[in-house]
Parts: C-alpha cells; structure tokens; sequence
C-alpha cells in the first residue's frame, strides 16, 4: 500500500518591521483610491444635480421672479408670458412687436382696478365667470385679468361718470368738411358762398369719414363732443367764436389724418430683366404742398434735402429711396410713371394722387346752423363718458404718487418672446 505523502507545513514566520511597514502604507493608498474614488461618484452626482438645478434657474426660476410692479402689487414672468401670448394669440410671430405694449396693458389693468375700488367700483366673481362662460374662454389668470379690466370700463362709465352728466345742455347744430390745403378750402368756400350746398360739397370731398358719410352733418352737439367725434383737437375752440348762420375761415389742422397723399417721383435705375425700377420719392399732404416741391426741385434743389424736409415716408436710413420697385408695388399708382419707357431717368415726375395713403394735415371748413339748449343724446352721452373715462386714465397714469415698475429688460424680454414662439 502506498504510503500518503505527509503533509509538509510551512513554518509560519513573524513579519519583520519593514514589512509591517510597507503592509500597512500598502493599506493606506488603498483607503486614499477608494476614498478619492467615492469622493469623484459624488463630485459627479452634484455636477447631475447642479445641471438638473441649471434647467431650473435657466428656466423654472425666471418665470417666478418679479417682472412688474404697480403699487405693491406684483405680477411673475409666467404671467407675463402667459399675457404675451394671449394677446398675441395665433400671431406668436408679432411677440417681440407687442412685448411692451403689453407691460404697459398690465400696469393700466392693475392700476385702473385699484383706483376704481377706491372710488367704490369693482367687479364681482359672478361677473367675471358669466363673461369667461359667455366669451367661451379658458378660465386662467390672465383671462380673469382680461375681463374684469373690460367689465370695470364699461362699470366705470355707466356707474360712475355717466351719472355725473347733465341730462340737457347748450348744443350747436354744426355743418363741416375737412380738406386736403388751404387753398382747395378757400375754393370750396366761395362755392358755397355763391350758393352750393354745404352738404353735397362734403359728401363728395370731405377727406374725413363722418362728415363725408352723414354730408357734413354733424346734427346737435353739446361741449366737448365734436373734437372727440371728428378726432381733432382744434375744431371746438373755433366753433365758439362763430355766431350762428356765418361760414368759417379755413383753419389748419395740422394733427388730422386723412387717406390722400400725393408722390412725387424719380426712377434712378431700370432693370429690363427683372422689370424693376430703382426709384425715390416724395410723399406730400397735398396737391398744392407737392406742386410747390416740384417747383423747387425743378430750379435744381436737391432732392434729398426736400425730401428729408417735407416728405411724409422719409427714412433715416434709406432717406426718399424707395429701391427697386415692381410694378404694382405701391398700389401701382407710380406704374405709369416708373415703368413707362418713355421716361427719362432722373426726371422728376408731376404729382400723382395716391388714396390709399395715409398723410398728416388739411383744413376745416364749418357752418353753425344753429343754438339751443337740449337734451343730450344717448350716443353723445356715451362719448362724454368715454371722453372724461379717457381723461380720468391718463390722470392716474401720470400721478406722480403710483409706484409703477417693470424689471423686464431686453433679455427678459426675449426669453419672453421665445417662450411664446414655443407655445
């Protein structure tokens, strides 16, 4: 039988004090990788942490931060966005063209409501839910907002300035006519001074849309009413002067807009194969303004200057130069003369009447038919109102007393515009 091999044992020996040494520094690198290790899995967990908190500040935290102030009272970017893009609506792509129109939206709203419960008008929730449920819109903030500012006009002029109207008053019965220059008014004077009728006259040339709409009746009108009617600002206080049955003087408006203007053109360039005329161009208010300019221009005055003087479509970038120009563009009112080949580069062409163009000034002509003491009407009751609640805004607008902040500036508006883009 085979003898089993013995079992040798090693002799166990003692580490020496180098070894111990060495044993133990051996052990201690290895706590320093590990702990260095744990320390990077946690350096790395934080920078996770600290990007999710980016997506935060860079986009949760803005819309909490205080984007408008008026009174102590505060609204957040979100309810600036979320108001951007109501009233933008479809038309997202106008944001950053109504991005401070809509500030100054919100800081009317909050200010007008806290001045009207001053004045003890205010709007109920039952209200403001009936108009949601009516409007059929989304029950939000904003909406909210929306429609009490809407409620509280309307609660302001019924409630509170059209009771402090008189039921009767003073009233002329005025006749009027607004034209394009003084001497066309001075021509249609003597018309009707020689017995034409104020009313036909008007209807076919008043260049404003009531007088020309109603013949240049404007019936029985109170104080106040007819500036407001007819949007001037200087029709009333020459009314006063007049007595009764007497044709006013021309009176120049020089505010009043109208939809006449009058070009006068030159083509610069042609490009026979595009079709195109490089040109520039001078929009007058009148036809006697631009026969006068014409004149000037004629004597060798350069156009430019005459242009950067009178013109009612100068740039400061591109001065009169309209650039090149298809036919059709502007309406096509300048076609006959930008594309016709017969006319020579560099000439300057007569003035060419444009109605689609809205220009700045013309003359009054008016008549005081008669005066009397009389009940207001409904309709100039409600302008009244409208008048003294438009005079009673910007009163409070300009109160030195409100506090009215906005703290958004170009970037926040931007990041405002963005989000709405998103939307």
């Amino acid at each position: 039988m085979a003898k089993k091999n013995k079992k040798i044992e090693r002799p166990k020996h003692k580490p020496t004090k180098r070894q111990l040494s060495s044993w133990q520094k051996q052990k201690r690198r290895q706590r320093i990788i590990f702990g260095v290790g744990i320390a990077f899995i946690l350096i790395a967990l934080v920078l996770v942490i600290l990007g999710l908190n980016d997506c935060y500040v860079n986009e949760k935290k803005p819309l909490k931060e205080t984007a408008i102030e008026v009174n102590g009272e505060t609204f957040n970017m979100g309810y600036y966005i979320d108001y951007l893009s109501y009233y933008t609506g479809e038309y997202y792509y106008l944001a950053g063209y109504y991005a401070d129109v809509v500030i100054q939206s919100i800081q009317y709203n909050e200010l007008m409501e806290q001045e009207a419960a001053e004045l003890g008008i205010v709007v109920s929730e039952d209200e403001i839910k009936e108009e949601l449920k009516d409007s059929e819109l989304p029950d939000t903030q904003v909406t909210r907002d929306i429609i009490m500012s809407q409620l509280l006009l309307e609660k302001m002029k019924e409630e509170y300035f059209d009771p402090q109207i008189e039921v009767s008053a003073d009233q002329k019965h005025v006749m009027a006519i607004f034209l394009e220059s003084q001497s066309q008014a001075e021509e249609v004077r003597q018309r009707i001074l020689g017995g034409e009728e104020f009313g036909e006259i008007a209807a076919e040339m008043s260049l404003e849309a009531y007088t020309k709409q109603e013949s240049g009746d404007l019936d029985w009108k109170p104080e106040g009413v007819i500036d407001s009617l007819l949007g001037t600002s200087v029709l009333e206080g020459f009314i006063d002067g007049y007595a009764v049955g007497t044709l006013s003087l021309p009176i120049e408006d020089t505010e009043k807009t109208k939809d006449t203007g009058y070009w006068l053109a030159m083509v610069l360039e042609r490009d026979e194969e595009s079709g195109e005329a490089h040109t520039k161009a001078i929009l007058l208010g009148s036809e006697e303004e631009a026969l006068a300019v014409k004149e000037r221009l004629d004597e060798g005055e350069d156009f430019d200057v005459l242009a950067e003087e009178f013109s009612q479509v100068w740039s400061e970038e591109d001065g009169a130069d309209l650039g090149w120009i298809a036919e059709g563009d502007l309406g096509g009112v300048l076609d006959s003369f930008a594309f016709d080949q017969e006319t020579g580069l560099n000439t300057i062409s007569q003035p060419v009447k444009d109605e689609s163009r809205e220009t700045i000034g013309g003359y009054w002509l008016f008549k005081v038919l008669g005066e009397e003491y009389r009940e207001i009407s409904e309709d100039d009751r409600g302008r009244i109102a409208n008048q003294m609640l438009e005079e009673w805004l910007t009163q409070i607008w300009e109160d030195p007393e409100n506090e009215i902040l906005s703290y958004i500036d170009e970037t926040k508006k931007q990041f405002a515009v963005d989000k709405v883009s998103e939307q």
